[in-house]
């Protein structure tokens, strides 16, 4: 079961850069509700109140028993982008624009035995086909030993949670009709179309 959702903001200097954000210096991190994650579900459904949301595609990592990780996935941290600008000029919190009921759609999970595996890794994200994103965690400003250290320490962190590593360049708008097609090549490839 995941109970949360530990997500890294600013995790590639380009990413932060398009967004006018400056690089931070430690691993920001906000929190996503466990419950807004939908895993492997074909269909990504638009909230009620919203026809345009941003895409961000991230590599996550789940947390096994002992807190270590033994499994990773494809996941999009959907934002909505408006009401984010809108709660950062004011000082306030993100949750309305990240952690609404269906915002953390993910692939099926893939086993990771060591994260040696996960360090030369391809992020895409195509939309209609459309290359839109495309990264390597190699870009990550903070590695996952220094993520992995930051979020035990700092957090209560329970067995099933992810941690999203922070999503590369290219982060724009979707709508309904749409097809975002994820990969991460050699390990994962999932499809979802906007409902």
């Amino acid at each position: 079961m995941i109970q949360n959702i530990w997500a890294v903001g600013r995790n590639y200097a380009e990413h932060a850069k398009e967004l006018g954000n400056e690089v931070p210096t430690e691993p920001l991190l906000f929190l996503k509700a466990g419950s807004c994650a939908t895993l492997a579900s074909k269909d990504l459904h638009l909230p009620s109140w919203k026809n345009e949301l941003h895409y961000e595609t991230e590599l996550a990592l789940q947390f096994d028993d002992n807190l270590q990780i033994d499994a990773a996935c494809i996941a999009l941290d959907l934002t909505d982008r408006e009401k984010q600008n809108q709660l950062k000029a004011k000082g306030q919190p993100w949750t309305l624009a990240k952690s609404f009921k269906g915002a953390c759609p993910l692939s099926e999970f893939f086993p990771v035995s060591d994260l040696e595996e996960l360090r030369n890794l391809d992020i895409i994200l195509k939309v209609n086909g459309e290359l839109r994103q495309q990264g390597n965690t190699s870009q990550m400003i903070f590695g996952f030993e220094q993520l992995l250290q930051f979020v035990r320490t700092h957090f209560p962190v329970m067995p099933g949670d992810l941690l999203l590593t922070g999503t590369p360049p290219g982060v724009g708008a979707f709508k309904k009709g749409d097809l975002l097609e994820a990969e991460i090549p050699g390990k994962i490839k999932h499809s979802w179309k906007v409902v």
